[in-house]
């Protein structure tokens, strides 16, 4: 059974903000975000005026530049770098409500080692979501939860918190090397691909009533049918992933308690001796 980890009663929040040409809504969006807590954007190489925006309506921000490509690669730079004891993922578009921020919070210190979003749950909702989009999303979380013994509301929201501790758990690709060639995890698909690893690791997950809001400037990025594929990709790798890891446990298991070696029969020789005289054996093809 996994022992629960000492944590703080009045812990340290890290707010990650990954960001590719968000200006215009980080003027908005970086000012909502509360006082006392550690605000990290990752830019992804903007070719607008995302880091002068940052100086000027949030200054004590930090800023730094993702390594590779991908929403991914981003947050796994903005967690590196986090120093709270809670970290938190919120988009930089305006669809996030930073007054929920303490719903996640409060939801992770009465126990949960992640807590996740949901726009399904009373309380929740959207003003963004199609009437395709939530089909899919429905479909593909109830796949999730039959592969993996989940019971996700809504698997595909990147609003979610977790404690720090539980990193080595999420075993995301290293931030390093700096390289334009994506790797596994730094692209869209690093929502699902968390949520099911939190599965695999057994971490305790509370679900948080949560309002998505318009993106407040320029366009979605978001392509239905596109990213519906990713999501399904995403989950029959991570599946695969989490079977061969259950593999690998068990053998592990095994040869921690092996099985008591039988009296040998008239089916097995000798193979050799050890200096005591005790012999080992091997049964015969």
């Amino acid at each position: 059974m996994r022992v629960a980890p000492t944590r703080p009663t009045q812990p340290t929040v890290s707010i990650v903000v990954p960001a590719r040409n968000e200006a215009r809504n980080l003027e908005v969006v970086l000012p909502g975000l509360p006082d006392g807590v550690e605000v990290i954007v990752v830019d992804g190489h903007s070719q607008d005026d995302t880091e002068q925006v940052v100086n000027v309506v949030r200054p004590d921000a930090a800023f730094v530049q993702q390594t590779r490509r991908g929403k991914g690669n981003a947050l796994a730079v903005g967690f590196a770098r986090a120093t709270g004891d809670i970290i938190v993922m919120f988009d930089a578009d305006g669809s996030a409500d930073p007054a929920e921020i303490d719903r996640f919070v409060t939801a992770l210190k009465n126990g949960a080692d992640f807590a996740k979003g949901s726009r399904v749950l009373a309380g929740g909702g959207s003003a963004d979501i199609t009437l395709l989009r939530d089909t899919g999303n429905r479909a593909l979380t109830w796949l999730t939860n039959r592969g993996f013994r989940t019971r996700y509301t809504d698997l595909c929201y990147g609003y979610n918190a977790f404690w720090a501790d539980v990193l080595p758990h999420l075993d995301l690709p290293p931030t390093h090397p700096t390289s334009d060639t994506m790797v596994w995890g730094d692209g869209f698909e690093i929502e699902t691909l968390i949520n099911c690893r939190v599965a695999v690791a057994d971490l305790r997950v509370a679900e948080v009533p949560s309002v998505e809001l318009l993106r407040l400037f320029g366009a979605s990025n978001l392509h239905a049918v596109r990213d519906g594929l990713r999501v399904l990709k995403t989950i029959a790798t991570e599946w695969r992933r989490a079977r061969s890891i259950s593999r690998v446990g068990r053998a592990d298991r095994a040869n921690a308690h092996p099985r008591p070696v039988a009296e040998p029969t008239s089916a097995q020789r000798p193979l050799s001796r050890d200096d005591g005289g005790r012999e080992s054996y091997r049964a015969s093809a």
